[in-house]
């Protein structure tokens, strides 16, 4: 619930200096631990709460002024909402999982609408997860502004203004949007204002105008007019200091690519759904806390880049509809699960979820039998295990998990034939073991693949002494049961195998 140093850094510093709003230091026992939030990180007994981090210390030395305590009194009381608004949500609970959110509004929905078969208890419960999350995004709301306000009260603190009147200046200041920043608000200088006019003039003349690049523009505003450029297919606006893409942008029938990375922008338009024709997809670096729902309307999207933003979660269907996608890069983000629907991208070569906050990973995910590179590197104290349905990843030749607490492989994992590049540095592995892991890529897949065999071998030989009746005790009937043993598990070696004979193959006959 409190704003994070990445994102808020005036609004966090300033929380942290007020001793009523400091963060509690008692970790959640295991029956408060909540998989879908992030993990309560216990400060150094050597680190005073008051302590400055790195961030800190950056943040002072762009902004010296922070340490002048009239700075501070004046910023404190700017943002005494937010204390408020944090004591409220201290008390109403944590953000629930979007997944419960989206059901809980599919139940709402059909409630009001006159679904006899939905009891009024369950639809009331429904309704209060629904105003949890509202009143989550409202908090959200609440820390932009309060972000924007106290650069205003610092702003007019350097310039000399009165900090008597500093509440005043901020009230004022509330609501007011880029323009407000000065004559420097608009779309650039001169000659990016001749260059945007001259695209659009273009494309009004009836020229074909099919691809727009204006990288590094230092844009601020992205006019309504781009959206009705008829066969664009191209447009790439990346490296501006855009905030707001115009709902008009849904109006590009033919584009198939966008880039709008690097870029100031909170969230996208719901109408980006209407890209029917959208291959490409970049919006990274940005600041997103979300996704918008219709972006899984973008069906023939081949690559989606997400990355560097504030993502906590992903569209409860994405996976459902982005079946072309081959692509998804999602690092450096605050994931802290993927939906299952993620399971249903049979088309997804490459996952790069690295930087993450991931408690684990959906288990059907070895239903995505395309995929060949895959990134979990540096999910530090979130990620421990890997679902068992992971050995069926039989096409992944590129796998990191790097700096995780993974204690055990899962015993399928030596299913993997055709893996090639593995790092699996900084885990505490107790299976395989260190000595294995040591010795690369070749030596892990051949640990795992006999332990592996050795537990179908065991549970063959228990399914066949619990079937086979303890009077069968002549030398024929052992013999029978014998033979029998050895087909049936050679069969089920065969099968976990892929039913060709191979090398592996040869070497089981021996075996046996």
């Amino acid at each position: 619930m409190d704003p994070a140093p990445q994102t808020h850094p005036i609004l966090s510093y300033v929380l942290s200096r007020i001793p009523t709003l400091a963060k509690p230091n008692k970790a959640p026992t295991s029956s408060e631990f909540d998989i879908e939030q992030p993990p309560v990180h216990t400060p150094s007994p050597r680190t005073t709460p008051s302590s400055p981090s790195a961030g800190e210390f950056e943040l002072v030395e762009r902004m010296p002024g922070l340490r002048h305590p009239s700075v501070l009194r004046a910023m404190t009381r700017a943002v005494a909402d937010v204390s408020a608004a944090r004591a409220a949500l201290q008390v109403l609970g944590p953000r629930p999982d979007h997944e419960l959110v989206d059901s809980s509004r599919a139940i709402v929905a059909a409630a009001e609408a006159g679904d006899a078969r939905i009891p009024e208890a369950d639809a009331e419960a429904c309704r209060a997860v629904v105003r949890l999350e509202e009143t989550h995004d409202a908090y959200e709301a609440l820390l932009h502004e309060a972000e924007a306000r106290l650069e205003r009260v610092y702003r007019s603190a350097m310039e000399g203004t009165d900090l008597d009147d500093d509440e005043a200046a901020a009230e004022s200041g509330k609501g007011e949007g880029p323009a407000a920043a000065g004559p420097e608000g608009g779309a650039g200088d001169a000659a990016v204002q001749e260059e945007v006019v001259a695209v659009l003039k273009q494309a009004e003349e009836g020229k074909p105008v099919e691809s727009v690049r204006l990288v590094d523009r230092q844009l601020r505003q992205l006019p309504e007019a781009f959206g009705r450029i008829l066969g664009l297919r191209v447009l790439d606006v990346s490296r501006n200091q855009l905030e707001v893409i115009p709902d008009a942008i849904g109006g590009l029938d033919h584009l198939e690519e966008l880039c709008l990375a690097a870029n100031a922008l909170i969230s996208l338009p719901d109408t980006i759904g209407l890209l029917s024709n959208l291959k490409i997809l970049n919006v990274s670096s940005n600041r997103l806390r979300a996704l918008p729902d219709s972006i899984s309307k973008c069906r023939l999207l081949v690559e989606l880049d997400v990355s560097y933003n504030g993502l906590a979660y992903l569209p409860t269907n994405i996976g459902y509809e982005l079946i072309n996608l081959r692509k998804l890069w999602i690092h450096m983000n605050k994931l802290r699960s993927l939906p299952s629907s993620v399971c249903e991208m049979t088309s997804l070569y490459l996952l790069d979820a690295h930087f993450n906050e991931l408690c684990g990973l959906p288990s059907a995910f070895g239903k995505l039998s395309s995929l060949e590179i895959l990134n979990l590197s540096s999910n530090f104290s979130d990620l421990k295990e890997l679902p068992s349905s992971f050995g069926d990843l039989l096409n992944l030749r590129e796998l990191d998990l790097s700096n995780n607490q993974i204690h055990a492989l899962p015993d399928t994992f030596g299913r993997l034939d055709k893996l090639e590049k593995l790092n699996l540095e900084q885990n505490p592995l107790a299976i395989p073991p260190e000595a294995i892991v040591n010795k690369g890529v070749d030596a892990v897949k051949e640990y795992m693949s006999k332990r592996w065999l050795d537990i179908l071998l065991e549970e063959e030989q228990r399914r066949i002494e619990a079937e086979t009746p303890q009077a069968s005790s002549t030398p024929k009937a052992w013999l029978d049961r014998s033979v029998s043993w050895v087909t049936g598990v050679s069969g089920s070696l065969v099968g976990y195998l892929g039913g060709n004979k191979s090398e592996k193959d040869a070497y089981l006959d021996q075996q046996f």
